[in-house]
C-alpha cells in the first residue's frame, strides 16, 4: 500500500525564534513535513518555485516583500498553494489579517504573547496543528465553490453498521424532524442567527453582500475569532454590504437590517429588555463552550428562548461541532435551519453533524445561502 503524501510546509518568518519554533513543530506532527524556511517574502516566492510546497506558514510583517504581497503572488501564479498567517494581536495586525483572508489565506493564528519560549511553542502547536490537519483534509476538494443543486429535507447518513443499528439510527434521525419532537414553524422568521468558523471571513465576504438592504430582520453572527479581529472583520464587511455590519455591544437593542458580530473572546446572547417586548444583546465573560468563545451553541440557545417558530439558523464552514447542540434546541422550537453543503465548505465540520442528524431543512452551496435566508424571512 502506498503511504499517503505528506503535507509539505514552507515556513516564512522574519523572526528566527518563530521560524525555528514553527519548523520544529512541523517536524513533530505526523503526516506533515518541513519543505524549507525563508526569512522574507522574496526568498519565499523563489523557494515556492523550487521546493513546490503545499502550504506556507506566513508572517504578515516582513522586509523586502510582506505577507500580503506574497499572498497576492500566490493567488496570481501559484493558486494551488495555501497559506496560514501568523499575526499579532493588534488593530494593525487584525486589519492586515482581514486583507490576507480576503486574498485567500486558509486561516490564521496569533503569535504567542508569552515571553517563555517553551510556553510559546506549546501555544503555537495547539493553534497550528488542527489547522494543518484541516488543510490537509481539504486538499482533495479544491473546487470549494462548485455549485450543487439545493437539497431539501436531506436524508440522514447511515453508519456502515448492522441492519438493526442502521434502522435505529434512521428512526432517531427522522425523529429529530417529526412533529412529535419539533414544533412546526409558525410564520416567516423574524431573526437570523449564524455560526461559522474556519473559512468564515471569505464565506461571509461572499454571502452577506448578497442580502438585500430591506431584509427587515436582525442578523446575529458567531464567527470564531480572537479579540480585536472581530471588530476588523465587521468594519471590513460593513464596507461591502447593503446592511449595516458592526461588532455587537453589550445592552444594545437589536434592530432590523443590522448584522451583529459577537466580539472575540466574549460570549453573546439575547435577553429581554425592561419593557418585556424588545430584545437586547448581552455580552458576557461566561466560559468557553466547545473550546469556543464566542460559541454558536451559546448564542443559538438564547435565540431559541425568544423566537420560537420564528428563527432562521444557519450553520456554515468551520472546524469542530460548535452549533450542533444549539441547533437541536432550535429545531425543537420550530426554527428553519440552513446548512452549508460539504462542497463549498473550506472545512466541513460544523455543518456535518447537524446535516447528518436531520436538523437542516435546506442544504445549500455558499452562493445560494443568501437567497435561502431571504426567502425564509420574506
Amino acid at each position: 500500500m502506498i503511504a499517503p503524501k505528506k503535507l509539505r510546509v514552507l515556513v516564512v518568518d522574519d523572526t528566527i525564534v518563530y521560524r525555528k519554533s514553527v519548523s520544529d513543530i512541523i517536524n513533530e506532527i505526523p503526516g506533515v513535513e518541513l519543505a524549507g524556511v525563508a526569512h522574507n517574502g522574496k526568498i519565499a516566492i523563489d523557494k515556492v518555485i523550487t521546493l513546490k510546497p503545499d502550504l506556507l506558514t506566513l508572517d504578515i510583517e516582513m522586509p523586502v516583500m510582506n505577507g500580503i504581497e506574497v499572498l497576492a503572488e500566490l493567488k496570481k501564479n501559484h493558486p494551488g498553494i495555501g497559506a496560514v498567517m501568523l499575526s499579532t494581536l493588534t488593530a494593525d495586525g487584525s486589519e492586515m489579517t482581514m486583507k490576507a483572508l480576503d486574498l485567500g489565506a486558509f486561516d490564521f493564528i496569533l503569535k504567542p504573547q508569552s515571553k517563555n519560549l517553551i510556553e510559546g511553542k506549546r501555544e503555537i502547536r495547539r493553534l497550528l496543528e488542527p489547522i494543518l490537519r484541516a488543510y490537509s483534509r481539504s486538499r482533495t476538494a479544491r473546487n470549494l465553490l462548485q455549485s450543487k443543486p439545493i437539497s431539501r429535507r436531506p436524508q440522514p447518513v447511515l453508519k456502515r453498521t448492522t441492519l438493526t443499528t442502521a434502522r435505529t439510527d434512521l428512526k432517531k434521525a427522522i425523529g429529530a424532524q417529526s412533529p412529535a419532537s419539533a414544533l412546526r414553524r409558525r410564520t416567516k422568521s423574524e431573526i437570523v442567527t449564524i455560526g461559522i468558523s474556519t473559512g468564515g471571513p471569505n464565506a461571509l465576504n461572499q454571502m452577506l453582500p448578497q442580502l438585500p438592504a430591506d431584509i427587515n430582520v436582525p442578523i446575529l453572527i458567531v464567527q470564531h475569532m480572537p479579540p480585536v479581529f472581530t471588530k476588523s472583520l465587521a468594519n471590513s464587511l460593513d464596507k461591502k454590504c447593503k446592511l449595516k455590519v458592526k461588532e455587537a455591544e453589550d445592552k444594545e437593542p437589536i434592530q432590523p437590517n443590522v448584522v451583529y458580530i459577537a466580539p472575540g473572546g466574549k460570549q453573546m446572547k439575547l435577553v429581554a429588555a425592561a419593557d418585556g417586548h424588545n430584545r437586547l444583546i448581552k455580552i458576557t465573560d461566561d466560559p468557553p463552550e466547545n473550546s469556543c468563545k464566542p460559541s454558536a451553541d451559546y448564542l443559538f440557545r438564547s435565540v431559541g428562548d425568544y423566537y420560537v417558530g420564528r428563527t432562521t439558523a444557519v450553520i456554515m464552514t468551520g472546524m469542530g461541532s460548535d452549533g450542533t447542540k444549539g441547533l437541536e434546541i432550535l429545531k425543537k422550537k420550530g426554527a428553519h435551519i440552513i446548512a452549508q453543503d460539504a462542497n463549498s465548505c473550506v472545512v466541513y465540520g460544523m455543518p456535518k453533524a447537524p446535516t447528518e442528524l436531520g436538523y437542516a431543512d435546506i442544504v445549500a452551496p455558499l452562493q445560494k445561502i443568501a437567497e435561502e435566508i431571504t426567502k425564509s424571512v420574506k
